[in-house]
This record gives C-alpha cells, sequence and structure tokens, in this order.
C-alpha cells in the first residue's frame, strides 16, 4: 500500500537519493527545500514539492498546512535539511564574538531548529501505528570536526530523538537517527573539499571508500519498513567503521 512520505532537503544529495527509492516503491513523495528549482528538477516520479524555510515556525505552520490539504497523513517524515553553513553567507564583521554567535546559530537554525520545528508541527499527523520518523545526524556528533557548532547541532537530536521515541511510542511510531560518515556527491562542503582531506577521510574507513547517498538511504528505507518496527530510539552509524558504534 503506498505511504506518504515527507522528506526535507529531498532535492539534492541524501535526501534526493532517499526520495528516489521511496518513490520506486509507488509512495507518494513530498519534497521541502529552501529553493523551489532545485525541487522542480529533481525528476522524482510523482513527488510534489514545497519550496520553504523551514527554521521559521512560519514554515513549518505553512508545511502543516499543505500536508494536511495535499497528503493527509504522513507515514514516514524524513529530516535531510541542513549543512555546516558552506553556501550561506558570511557574518559581515570582524568582532570573534559575532562570528561565534553567527556560526552557532546558524548551524542550529539549519539542523536542529528545522529538525524540531518541523517534526512537532507534523507529529499529530504521523500515522499510528506504524509511523516512521528519521533524522540525519552526523559522525560529527560522536568525535567533533572542524566545525565545532555543527557538530554540536548534530548532537542535540541524538536527546530530542529519544525523547520523541518515548513520547510517540505509544501511538506506534518508531523514532530513530541515522549518522553518516563521509559522503561524497552531496552539497554539504561546498567545494570546500580538497584531496588531501578526501583521501585522510576515506583511510579511516574499514571499507576503503567514501560513503554515496544511496548508502545511506538504504539504511533509511529499511528503518522506514515493516522489518524495522521494534528499532526506536537508535543512532545509526554509516561510516565504513570509520567509528564505532556506542
Amino acid at each position: 500500500m503506498a505511504r506518504n512520505v515527507v522528506i526535507s532537503g529531498g532535492g539534492t544529495g541524501i535526501g534526493l537519493a532517499t526520495a528516489q527509492l521511496f518513490a520506486a516503491d509507488g509512495d507518494q513523495v513530498l519534497l521541502l527545500g529552501r529553493r523551489a528549482e532545485v525541487l522542480e528538477q529533481a525528476g522524482v516520479p510523482g513527488a510534489l514539492t514545497y519550496a520553504v524555510d523551514l527554521s521559521k515556525p512560519r514554515g513549518a505552520r505553512g508545511v502543516e498546512r499543505f500536508v494536511a490539504a495535499e497528503l493527509g497523513t504522513v507515514d514516514v517524515l524524513v529530516h535531510s535539511a541542513g549543512g555546516a553553513g558552506h553556501l550561506e553567507p558570511e557574518v559581515d564583521s570582524d568582532e570573534p564574538l559575532d562570528v561565534v554567535l553567527h556560526n552557532w546559530s546558524l548551524n542550529f537554525g539549519l539542523n536542529t531548529l528545522t529538525a524540531a520545528l518541523l517534526t512537532e508541527a507534523l507529529k499529530d499527523r504521523l500515522a499510528d501505528p506504524g509511523g516512521r520518523v528519521l533524522f540525519i545526524g552526523s559522525i560529527a556528533a560522536f568525535r567533533g570536526s572542524g566545525n565545532v557548532a555543527y557538530a554540536a547541532s548534530k548532537a542535540a537530536l541524538h536527546p530530542y530523538a529519544h525523547d520523541l521515541a518515548r513520547r510517540l511510542g505509544p501511538r506506534g511510531i518508531t523514532v530513530n537517527v541515522v549518522a553518516p560518515g563521509y559522503v561524497e556527491d552531496t552539497e554539504f562542503f561546498g567545494g570546500a573539499m580538497d584531496e588531501e582531506r578526501r583521501d585522510r577521510l576515506v583511510a579511516e574507513t574499514s571499507t576503503g571508500r567514501a560513503a554515496t547517498p544511496g548508502d545511506v538511504a538504504a539504511t533509511l528505507h529499511w528503518l522506514a519498513s515493516h522489518a524495522a518496527g521494534h528499532v526506536t530510539s537508535q543512532i545509526i552509524q554509516v561510516n565504513g567503521g570509520a567509528e564505532r558504534g556506542h
């Protein structure tokens, strides 16, 4: 039976790969993102699109109204929107604390608030039983990164997911986080990845390769399946062994 699948950040990278998997199952997919043209050019068969800034309450409320009108119920909610701010304008200040404030506010807006606001807006529309909430975390939440604000904003999803799993569990809804390591073919690095850094990240894996968006999408797809109905409140790492499970 076809499901309704809502994917933030659905126009590129992991979100797009995930959308393609669900669409191939015959599910109705709704792609969310800030850039209407990117969503429209995604080429996901039968997908609906809605351009929105999910870091603002107005944006999340707009999605809820759209979902109410077009879908009614959400079977799977995938939070793929986010990033480390590489595509955003830099702060117009040389004051060090202004830079810190900008970086932390930006990353929590991109990665934490987008997920929390959209979840809270749609939680009453999640299918029960059988609903799925899936967050994209990061290896950085376990080990830090060159951008501590980004790592912290992803780590913040962990307690939120655990609390949400407790709240939604009685309705038969599962909540999990998938935490990728280095993934190629995304906009995440904004052109900032050099060959030396890439080689170092790949060398950290046991598999000897970078992940693809499809690797992460396949894990999300399984967690949304009936087979994963008793898996909830988990942080699933997809990093080729670069970081061990905790």
